[in-house]
């Protein structure tokens, strides 16, 4: 069986209001831009999650919330702390408990660019791709039956997108 991942890292947040908890903070201008050009994104990729593990940070789940509208039967999102500012590690005992065939995480640097490096069998041909820069998008397909089975250097990547590179949608 072949599963598909899809690691999101949250799009921009906002900085100016320095009394908020980092935990708190919400995404910029460009960042609310930026989440629908994703969610447009994936499905003209006809990538449709049907299971989401968001960070339960205010800026990765607006960026669920601008990605969602795009896509058909989006899910909502399973809302876990154990993904706010996650080590890859734990990024992905998380993902090991999903039962989506397809998945879609939402999280932060330097976590998920870790977990999309040491999951993909080869890096994306993308420049940014070691960077993962906000809202940064991989698409990462396994033949695994159940995502406990996950192990590195086996993800084949299918896409990679950076939200600035994509069109607003129509």
């Amino acid at each position: 069986m072949t599963r598909t991942l899809i690691l999101i890292r949250h799009a921009k947040s906002d900085w100016d209001d320095q009394s908020l908890p980092d935990h708190d903070r919400p995404l910029n201008a460009r960042g609310r831009a930026s989440a629908p050009r994703v969610g447009h994104w994936l499905a003209g990729l006809e990538t449709v999650p049907d299971e989401v593990l968001c960070s339960t940070a205010t800026r990765t789940q607006e960026t669920w919330a601008g990605i969602a509208p795009f896509l058909p039967s989006a899910p909502a999102p399973t809302l876990l702390r154990a993904l706010y500012l996650a080590a890859p590690k734990q990024m992905l005992d998380q993902l090991r408990s999903a039962t989506g065939a397809t998945l879609a995480v939402v999280a932060h640097n330097p976590g998920t660019a870790a977990l999309a490096g040491w999951l993909a069998a080869a890096p994306a041909a993308h420049p940014k791709f070691c960077h993962y820069p906000t809202g940064a998008t991989c698409v990462m397909r396994f033949n695994i039956d159940d995502w406990s089975d996950l192990c590195p250097d086996t993800g084949q990547i299918v896409a990679f997108a950076v939200p600035r590179e994509l069109p607003d949608p129509a």
